[in-house]
């Protein structure tokens, strides 16, 4: 079982993580893998075998599982 919690983030071709989850169309999508394009594209590979590419400017909403207890650790240390 995963620790912690799913949040919802706004990610771009940038920011889009392996794991995070993004819903297309009603259905979800894991990001299983990803490669860099031309222009700041990128590639992303669902679970699913199915792939989507994103250029520099697309925005989508995806949920990720973060820790909160790591996080707040982390900010008592700086």
């Amino acid at each position: 079982m995963n620790a912690g919690v799913l949040v919802s983030v706004e990610v771009d071709a940038a920011t889009i993580a392996r794991g995070d989850q993004i819903m297309i169309g009603g259905h979800t999508f894991t990001v299983t893998d990803m490669t860099a394009m031309r222009g700041g594209a990128k590639r992303l590979v669902f679970s699913s075998g199915e792939s989507l590419v994103i250029n520099r400017t697309t925005t989508l909403w995806a949920a990720r599982r973060t820790n909160p207890r790591l996080l707040r650790r982390h900010h008592h240390s700086l």
